[in-house]
Order: C-alpha cells, then structure tokens, then sequence
C-alpha cells in the first residue's frame, strides 16, 4: 500500500511506463511490472558482498570479451519497448551479450544472464513473478542467489521452459550463456565482515 501511494504522488493512473518511471525524482529505486511499480529496499551487507564478488569474477573473464557485465542499479526494459514499455527491471547483475539494444539509459531487451540475489522482501516477487517474466521475455539463463540459504538456483532456458539446477555454496557453477566461464561460491558466499 506504501509503495502506490507514493507512486501516486506522481501520476494518478495505476499502470506506469519507462517514461512515466523516468520522471520519477525522490532518490528511491524503482521497478515496473506490467505496469505496476514496486519500490525496492536498500541492500544488506551481504547482499552487497555477493554483488560485488559475483560482478569481480564475471568482469574478469569478461576482459576483451564481447559481452559486458552490468550491475544494479541498470534499468532493463525487457519487453524490449523503451520507453513505451511497462515492465522495467533492475536486476542485481545482468550479462549482455547483444550491444545494439544497449544505450546509455537502458538495456532493451532480454539480457543473456541475470542474477537476482534475494531478500526477504524480494524473495517471492525474484521466484514467481519476475521468473515467470523472464522466461517469457527469453531470458536465456537466471540465477537466483539466496544469502540466508547460502546456494544458488540456476534457470537455463530450453525450447521455452526454465532446466532447474541449485548449487550450495561449496560448489562453482559453469555458466551456460559464457563457454568456460565458471563462478566459484564459496567466494561468492563469503562473509563480508
């Protein structure tokens, strides 16, 4: 209820787009699903540990590559409409492969990875709604990393469903849209302090 009624302070309709999400100005972070907008809380310490470490070890095997690694905040319009589109995201992590949907406001379009890294507050939407959107958009690979469960579950599309596979923290993970690129994560899942 908190969140439309902030919303509201900008616009009266109930279904919002990139653009309407654009002129947003009170230093909150923002995301839309078919047109509803959810605001997101601040990360924890370990939420952040895990972004940092996960972005280090993909921009290191990254170097020279063609694909790039972008970390939140970054907008993704994923039903790739700019600004005309209602479902607008900002993973944790995104892997992009594809750099003629990139411009300097958003990526537009499915990325090839995404990562979310759940919180109690993101838990549901990061397993249900947003899972459920990235498969429809062609997400080709979604993980989603769980601080308190310390492991990772990994989503990789084939022929238009999500192949499931979850890993703990002791194990590495061969990332499928990357050849030869692996994560390790007991790195990934050390404590920050």
């Amino acid at each position: 209820m908190e969140v439309k009624e902030t919303v509201r302070k900008y616009d009266k309709r109930e279904h919002y787009t990139y653009a309407d999400y654009a002129k947003w100005d009170d230093d909150r972070r923002w995301e839309l699903i078919d047109g509803e907008a959810y605001a997101m809380s601040a990360p924890s310490a370990m939420h952040q540990s895990m972004l940092v470490e996960l972005g280090r070890q993909f921009a290191n095997f990254l170097v020279g590559k063609q694909c790039k690694v972008f970390v939140a905040p970054f907008d993704v319009c994923l039903n790739a409409k700019g600004d005309k589109d209602d479902t607008v995201v900002q993973p944790d992590l995104v892997v992009i492969c594809d750099r003629s949907k990139l411009n300097e406001k958003w990526y537009n379009g499915a990325p090839d990875l995404i990562i979310e890294i759940t919180s109690p507050s993101s838990s549901r939407t990061d397993r249900i709604k947003k899972l459920n959107k990235y498969l429809q958009a062609g997400v080709r690979e979604y993980w989603i990393a769980d601080p308190e469960g310390k492991g990772v579950t990994v989503h990789i599309l084939d022929n238009g469903k999500y192949i499931v596979s979850a890993y703990d923290e002791t194990e590495s993970i061969s990332v499928n849209v990357l050849e030869d690129c692996i994560i390790n994560l007991t790195d990934v899942f050390a404590a920050p302090l």
